[in-house]
């Protein structure tokens, strides 16, 4: 913070108090309205009337995504990407601004939802951004795309809007670039060249037997014992079948089977998740799960299990040179102190998909907004998808601004 009439975002980027407390209160909106993947039409709207405001023109795409085209004369398409669904946890942060909203998940149940991973977040800073380059067209030149995509939640959202025509209706752009919020202290950034993301996978997987009377487990064919058994025997992959220098992960999330004590079900059905760290990678561990759970129901007597895949993440990966070059602007902007090193990290990401899709680099960080007390003694604040995340609310704006601002104009700042 600067004068007493300005803000300092990062060193030449000033905004009023005034463009703070605007875009605190439009931050403080979005989280008390989230709304899960795909579903996202109050927010669409709300993102519309905002660019309507700014004088951007917009489109949708992808069912529930925006896209904002803010023009500048010629110069470099920049692609900008923020994602704007929530999930489905109940909010416990105390916050005064917290969600009471919920949603229906694909069952049909009611469900409260949260914006458990800062999205209302990306949404406010690419506005804010929008609204300094909109007014301040004397330090830039060029087009900026912005993209306020739905359901990255559930993989969804950016192959919607590729699927949709997004390339063939909006200017193709040299990078697209995507932030993220993260439990880190407040004005840091993390990045890194390369694997920045995993691919991931989620399956369900059913398992057919034969239901008979618990007295009589002679007249079955146990789903759960063999389920079990598949479950089981999936734990290998990582530890038998991949070098130790491969990272990978293969997680059971859900099993369900049954109904009565003394009743052996029909059906088991469990879910997994599969988290790897490069096309290679994922064909031979989904290859891996296949083997097994065929093999396990034969070994039971039963026929191949069904599977119903549930997501699928591509790839997220920082083009070298482009990572370099944003890390630069942040470098000068916020300080050798502040760039974090990313480690290897087994997250997903659909952000890469934009880029992927057409050819084109991307960039991925995170950024930090939590006060760093919260660090001390080796303490962590409440991660992303906790119910008590709670980025520090002018700390997630002014830093996530200032990112998105400084990234932006290393390539279309004058």
């Amino acid at each position: 913070m600067a004068q007493a009439d300005t803000v300092t975002l990062a060193p030449g980027i000033r905004v009023s108090p005034g463009f703070v407390a605007e875009h605190l209160e439009l931050y403080k909106a979005f989280h008390r309205a989230p709304e899960l993947s795909s579903q996202e039409h109050r927010t669409a709207a709300a993102i519309e009337q905002r660019l309507d405001e700014l004088g951007i023109e917009h489109f949708r795409c992808g069912g529930t995504g925006v896209v904002g085209l803010l023009r500048n004369g010629e110069g470099p398409v920049i692609g900008f990407r923020a994602d704007t669904d929530g999930l489905p946890i109940a909010e416990e942060t105390g916050l005064d601004y917290a969600s009471t909203a919920t949603g229906t998940i694909p069952d049909g149940s009611t469900v409260p939802v949260m914006h458990g991973c800062g999205h209302d977040t990306h949404i406010t800073d690419a506005l804010a951004a929008a609204a300094y380059l909109a007014g301040n067209r004397a330090v830039w030149a060029g087009t900026i795309v912005l993209l306020f995509q739905p359901a990255e939640e559930t993989a969804a959202g950016a192959k919607a809007m590729v699927d949709d025509g997004l390339w063939d209706r909006a200017p193709r752009p040299e990078v697209v670039l995507a932030q993220h919020v993260m439990p880190q202290r407040s004005g840091t950034v993390t990045l890194r060249p390369g694997h920045m993301a995993s691919l991931a996978d989620s399956w369900r997987i059913t398992v057919r037997g034969r239901q008979a009377h618990g007295s009589q487990p002679e007249k079955s064919i146990d789903p759960i014992v063999a389920a079990a058994a598949m479950v089981l025997r999936l734990q290998t992959i990582v530890s038998r079948e991949l070098p130790p220098t491969k990272p990978a992960v293969v997680t059971v999330g859900t099993f369900h089977a049954g109904l009565k004590e003394n009743i052996i079900p029909e059906t088991a059905e469990f879910s997994l998740n599969v988290r790897t760290p490069d096309e290679e990678t994922r064909i031979q561990v989904l290859d891996a799960i296949r083997r097994i759970v065929n093999a396990e129901a034969a070994a039971s007597g039963i026929g191949a299990p069904g599977i119903v895949e549930i997501s699928r993440f591509p790839r997220l990966f920082n083009d070298a040179g482009h990572t370099e070059r944003v890390t630069a602007a942040f470098r000068e902007a916020f300080g050798e102190e502040s760039i974090i090193s990313a480690p290897l990290g087994m997250g997903s990401e659909d952000a890469g998909w934009l880029g992927d899709a057409i050819g084109v680099p991307v960039v991925f960080w995170s950024f930090g907004a939590f006060p760093h007390e919260q660090f001390e003694d080796g303490n962590m604040p409440p991660g992303n998808h906790h119910p008590g995340f709670a980025p520090d609310a002018e700390a997630a704006l002014v830093h996530g601004t200032a990112a998105a601002i400084t990234a932006l104009l290393a390539y279309v700042g004058g």
